[in-house]
């Protein structure tokens, strides 16, 4: 029997009708091997493959998720944990053609977590200037008994070269403030006060607590099982590429660096394997075109998570303009 779905539920899911529409946009990597590429498309194919194929220099900016060196099971592919021997050689295949593929101030963010993290480290350190690394909380998690419960994910951050784009002034942090210091004239010291209450603009740190994972009451939410939230990418998009630069996602799942580009007025190019969360990816694609809301980021400011304007949802994000390995593990 199959169960109803909740009216709260907003997970998307494809139709018969969208599995024919959709494949149309879908561009297949094997069949049209010799169209010219463009950008603002998500190809089926094989990342390390296409990749190797692409022209240098392509990329303003690359966000990839590639698969964790831990055993998961993703629709008909079962991913097998390896040594951090097989897994380096594995990462090297691929990070040293993002290195090819980025221009000369080009940046990239390579996801991990704690297992594979300093196998991820050492490779970004070969081929990239590493910048940072990123750890946001997944407030989502199983507990466990004998450990500490894993609720944490880590995002190198690295460049080609010493002249690369960082606007720190589009990811500060709208935070409620717990202290409200005023100055000698009583007025607020670096704090703001607004119907929802008083907030303070902070820059933004290596330590993100204000993430919300993407879950069955969401509209960003789909199947995919280790789907990235919008909010987080868009940190990414917003801090290292300009409106109208290229972002490629070489592992890009349901699609959320190409929906947040789209939505962030940049163009995109995503690669993915599996032909059904290529599916995915251009359903929200086409939702997009029509709707540019990123939760937890509003008017161009980002929120932290359950104050109120976050939570409401109200705004948007900034008008867009008009339009070898198993690659499927993406956002």
């Amino acid at each position: 029997m199959i169960r109803p779905i909740a009216p709260r539920n907003h997970t998307l899911r494809l139709t018969e009708r969208d599995r024919h529409d959709l494949d149309e946009r879908i561009v297949r990597w094997e069949k049209d091997i010799h169209c010219e590429f463009i950008a603002n498309k998500t190809v089926l194919g094989d990342s390390l493959k296409i990749s190797q194929a692409l022209p240098a220099g392509m990329f303003d900016l690359i966000i990839a998720d590639p698969p964790y060196n831990i055993n998961k099971q993703f629709r008909e592919i079962n991913f097998k944990k390896s040594s951090r021997t097989n897994y380096v050689s594995w990462l090297d295949q691929w990070l040293c053609q993002m290195k090819r593929l980025l221009k000369p101030a080009g940046s990239i963010y390579v996801c991990s977590e704690w297992q594979s993290s300093g196998a991820v480290q050492e490779v970004c350190e070969k081929y990239f200037i590493v910048r940072n690394r990123i750890t946001w909380e997944r407030e989502k998690g199983r507990g466990a008994s004998r450990n500490w419960k894993n609720c944490s994910e880590d995002i190198w951050f690295s460049t080609v070269s010493e002249e690369y784009h960082f606007d720190v002034e589009a990811v500060k942090i709208k935070r409620r403030v717990i202290a409200p210091y005023r100055g000698t004239d009583g007025t607020p010291k670096d704090w703001e006060t607004s119907e929802e209450g008083s907030f303070r603009m902070t820059h933004p740190s290596n330590l993100w607590t204000d993430i919300t994972v993407p879950f069955w009451s969401m509209p960003e939410n789909t199947e995919h099982p280790t789907q990235k939230p919008e909010k987080l990418i868009a940190k990414l998009v917003l801090a290292s590429s300009r409106p109208g630069d290229l972002v490629f996602d070489p592992f890009l799942g349901s699609g959320t660096t190409s929906v947040v580009a789209r939505k962030l007025g940049r163009r995109y190019l995503g690669i993915e394997i599996d032909e059904h969360y290529c599916r995915l990816a251009e359903k929200r694609l086409a939702l997009a075109e029509s709707n540019t809301k990123i939760q937890g980021y509003s008017d161009g400011v980002f929120w932290d998570r359950n104050t109120l304007a976050a939570q409401g949802g109200k705004g948007g994000a900034r008008a867009a303009p008009p339009h070898g390995s198993p690659n499927l593990f993406g956002g």
